[in-house]
């Protein structure tokens, strides 16, 4: 592993703070990380619930990094329509060695033509969107492919830092994380994934995030228009 291992978490509006929460808290405890926290003008962007994160750096004025890291959430269909956006994506993810992303960020990935004939995945409502731009879409938490490393919805981060991190710094240290974070799931209800919820709490689910869907849909298809 280089020292300093430069990880750029990329930042949007509206973004699921717990995509990048999660991934942070565990990447930036590995040995010799130097997380950038940035977005396209740098300083403050509020998350889908309000919550505000200040002092980030712009994308524009990052020359290099090892890894980038893109979460998902609401925003991501407007970030992805933002060509300035996009271009420091695409420029900072073809010359880093892990392109990764958690939940609906590997959307903002394959639009920016880093995941084409990758397998990839992303949350469970979005994931076949992801072949609007030659990716594969993979239904699995972790998902690597070559030196991309992507995965479900918002909690799955956690997971996806954690794989990343035994890679990087080994499992050891890895372990260690997991433990100081005591990362031990053991969730109240078994409805994590559609597979095994409960037909009604599927289709209420949907129901509340049709709008959002459909949003989501058309923006992946005109853009996939365009490329």
């Amino acid at each position: 592993m280089t020292d300093p291992f430069r990880i750029v978490f990329i930042l949007y509006p509206r973004l699921t703070q717990l995509d990048f929460t999660g991934p942070y808290e565990v990447l930036a405890r590995m040995p010799g990380a130097e997380a950038i926290i940035a977005c396209k003008d740098g300083g403050t962007l509020a998350t889908e619930m309000g919550l505000t994160f200040t002092g980030l750096s712009r994308l524009a004025d990052i020359e290099s990094c090892d890894m980038i890291m893109v979460p998902g959430g609401p925003g991501q269909t407007e970030a992805m329509k933002d060509e300035v956006f996009m271009a420091e994506v695409k420029r900072l993810g073809e010359d880093a060695r892990y392109v990764t992303s958690v939940c609906t960020g590997s959307l903002i990935l394959a639009a920016a033509g880093l995941l084409k004939g990758k397998r990839a995945g992303s949350h469970w409502a979005y994931r076949e969107m992801l072949s609007l731009f030659g990716a594969i879409p993979d239904p699995a938490r972790v998902v690597r492919d070559g030196h991309c490393i992507t995965g479900g919805g918002v909690t799955a981060g956690i997971d996806i830092a954690l794989t990343i991190a035994a890679e990087i710094a080994g499992e050891e240290a890895a372990k260690r994380i997991q433990l100081m974070i005591e990362y031990a799931p053991a969730p109240p209800f078994e409805c994590g994934r559609p597979e095994i919820a409960d037909p009604e709490i599927v289709a209420a689910v949907k129901r509340g995030i049709e709008a959002n869907t459909q949003a989501r849909r058309q923006a992946m298809q005109t853009l996939s228009e365009k490329s």
